[in-house]
């Protein structure tokens, strides 16, 4: 099974570096304070299988990773860990493993095989049920996360799928469906994974679907890697916001739950110990972390998002302003590595760090390995100079 630890600040809960202790010895279960959760987590498309069983309709991924070179090896989630068919096994290692929590996805075409624009599938509520009640009789808390990357194929081939406003509509019908008929035993509630993370795969690079990109990020059929990855996020954040609204105002007062959203998260130090790369830190937090955070907590974009990219980047009207500041009960922070942070505002930089979409920052996980030099001709005025690196022995 596709397992992963997952974590979960609670916005309600104490700090738990006092919890800890750091004097060598091995990490035990007491030391963390009651309440904690240990647990795995997974998401639909990567574990479920049964792509076309039982009413399921055609997912973007389902699509994507048909298409011949897309995937390496050209592999596919027809089967993945067959968690369709194999969930009852798949807790019972959740429990040898000493878990009490487990955190799943809701495949959005096993539930609406067409979006809005067809019936909700029976069968897709069954499964999801039988999970549910299986995962609480073995004292698993389950935590629900409606989107995680996959949505209908019809929703992309009517409108684009994040990229219009559409979109947002479609995601709380589907949320609403979830709310009703999972919330007398969801107490956890995560509308989407990684919307920052997602955007940057989906519109930037073009390595998922709809794998749209420009240049110099890459070569794709179709895109505008300095303006897609605004719209989609923007589109995403309001869907998001406007779920909240709906579950606060109709379902969590009755049901009991909390309500929060996971975000892709990255530290950054700077690359030279200069003032310059010190900027370029807090550029990078801005556009990688604050870009969904802030948006969510204050209701805003961040300052040197606004600053840098200018009229490309959406705004909120007041109105939405007042739903999507908020618009939480908890964060959830996935978080994978570190990076180092050069400036390319005021600094040579390779292609890509030197746009306004990366906040003018180049990032890399190697320091005093590259130096970089620019080579002008006899000008000297930038006209004729070129960028090279080269390794430092």
């Amino acid at each position: 099974m596709f397992l992963f630890l997952s974590f979960l600040l609670l916005l309600k809960n104490p700090s738990l570096a006092q919890s800890l202790n750091d004097d060598g010895q091995d990490v035990k279960r007491s030391h963390f304070p009651d309440g904690f959760f240990f647990g795995t987590s997974t998401s639909s498309y990567q574990v479920e299988g049964a792509y076309i069983e039982d009413g399921k309709g055609l997912n973007n991924w389902d699509v994507f990773s048909h298409i011949p070179g897309n995937i390496k090896n050209n592999d596919n989630g027809d089967i993945a860990d067959n968690h369709y068919y194999r969930f009852l096994e798949d807790i019972e290692l959740m429990c040898s493993l000493g878990t009490n929590a487990y955190r799943f996805s809701i495949s959005w075409t096993r539930i609406l095989p067409r979006g809005k624009f067809g019936q909700v599938n029976p069968r897709g509520i069954m499964f999801y049920n039988k999970l549910i009640d299986n995962l609480l009789e073995r004292g698993l808390e389950p935590f629900v996360t409606i989107h995680h990357h996959d949505i209908p194929q019809e929703l992309v081939d009517r409108y684009g799928g994040w990229l219009s406003p559409l979109m947002q509509e479609d995601f709380v019908y589907f949320a609403e469906i979830c709310f009703k008929s999972f919330g007398d035993r969801i107490k956890n509630w995560i509308t989407m994974n990684e919307p920052n993370l997602l955007v940057d795969m989906s519109y930037i690079r073009g390595w998922y679907p709809p794998a749209h990109c420009s240049p110099p990020f890459g070569n794709c059929s179709a895109g505008n890697s300095d303006i897609e990855p605004l719209i989609a996020m923007h589109n995403m954040i309001l869907g998001h916001a406007k779920a909240v609204k709906l579950y606060r105002e109709h379902f969590q007062l009755k049901q009991g739950g909390s309500i929060g959203i996971v975000g892709f998260t990255e530290y950054f130090e700077p690359l030279r110990d200069n003032e310059l790369d010190r900027q370029a830190v807090s550029r990078a937090l801005a556009f990688t972390n604050a870009w969904l955070f802030d948006a969510v907590v204050f209701g805003d974009y961040p300052a040197e998002m606004r600053l840098y990219l200018g009229s490309a980047l959406p705004t909120f009207s007041p109105e939405e302003t007042s739903y999507v500041k908020g618009s939480l009960d908890f964060i959830g922070m996935n978080f994978y590595t570190s990076l180092y942070a050069k400036d390319c505002i005021h600094s040579a930089c390779i292609s890509g760090g030197d746009r306004p979409i990366r906040g003018f920052v180049h990032t890399t996980g190697e320091r005093d390995v590259w130096e970089s030099k620019v080579l002008c001709g006899p000008r000297g005025n930038g006209e004729d100079c070129q960028l090279h690196e080269r390794e430092i022995q």
